[in-house]
């Protein structure tokens, strides 16, 4: 099956433009006899003769004249695919972006993204899915459009990452809770009954092993899958709650909050998407959004 040369659509329409050859040569930046032979190709691709001579002049075949128009806007379709886009008008854009993310970071900063967004892009649509695991796979396979978690050396190297902040584990009772007065010791700490957060239903983590280290054991009373839970329970109950600082801002009202006794290293919060998705212009929009709503 042969395949149409396309590069001669661009010719036949600045030969039936100018109506000459010598003309179509000059705009096109050809020889006379080079711009002949791509007349040439074409009346054998057509099979027309397209320009036909009169007197001293070419005039257009019937067929020609049926061309012209559609030849035109062909051309003029191709230059707008492959041109590439200088701006986006973000009160015409209709789109929906999936992002992956945890229910405590959307309580935490959904508010103020949805707001920027409604304000700059009205006809934008966030839908916030559940993110149960840090596998990048909805992301490689187009599910997800952005993702934000905790991000380390190992994770996700299929896919690009940005930082939006450091965190750090801090401690959250109840305002009548003992441990809101008084300096906080290690001893004080983990003498309360503690709601351990784990997405696996693991029973212990980098705070046990901090403990083990001063020979110190809480007692883990609950376990919970994520951090909003967790500061809800505390909120209701004597159970003392360690969550990341900033990620738990906006769920922390009414409760005391106190920097742990014990040292864990601080962490990295980012957003996760993947490379395709790197140079659209709408969703490039959507990063700065979050980047900014998470530096304020």
């Amino acid at each position: 099956m042969s395949h149409p040369d396309f590069n001669l659509l661009v010719t036949l329409d600045v030969l039936l433009a100018e109506g000459s050859v010598a003309r179509a040569a000059q705009r096109l930046g050809l020889s006379p006899s080079a711009m002949s032979r791509a007349l040439a190709r074409l009346r054998e691709t057509t099979g027309d003769p397209l320009l036909v001579r009169a007197g001293r002049g070419l005039v257009p075949t019937p067929r020609a004249q049926q061309l012209r128009a559609q030849a035109s806007q062909l051309v003029q379709d191709a230059e707008a695919v492959l041109r590439p886009v200088q701006a986006l008008d973000l009160t015409q854009l209709v789109r929906t972006f999936i992002l992956r993310t945890s229910e405590g970071f959307v309580e935490s900063f959904g508010p103020a993204l949805i707001a920027r967004v409604a304000e700059q892009a009205p006809g934008v649509r966030l839908h916030f899915v559940h993110k149960p695991d840090g596998q990048g796979t909805p992301l490689r396979d187009g599910n997800v459009d952005l993702e934000t978690g905790v991000v380390d050396e190992h994770a996700h190297p299929e896919v690009l990452t940005q930082l939006l902040f450091r965190d750090r584990f801090i401690g959250v009772v109840r305002h009548d809770h003992p441990l809101s007065r008084g300096e906080i010791s290690a001893q004080r700490y983990a003498a309360g009954k503690h709601i351990y957060v784990s997405r696996r239903g693991r029973a212990r983590g980098q705070i046990d092993d901090a403990l083990d280290a001063l020979q110190l054991t809480r007692e883990v009373a609950c376990i919970v899958t994520g951090f909003s839970t967790a500061v809800a329970l505390a909120h209701r109950t004597d159970l003392i709650a360690s969550v990341p600082e900033r990620y738990t801002s906006g769920l922390r009202d009414g409760l005391h909050s106190f920097v742990l006794p014990i040292h864990l290293p601080a962490f990295s919060v980012a957003m996760l998407w993947h490379p395709r998705l790197d140079a659209d212009l709408a969703h490039r929009w959507l990063r700065g959004c979050l980047r900014e709503v998470c530096a304020q």
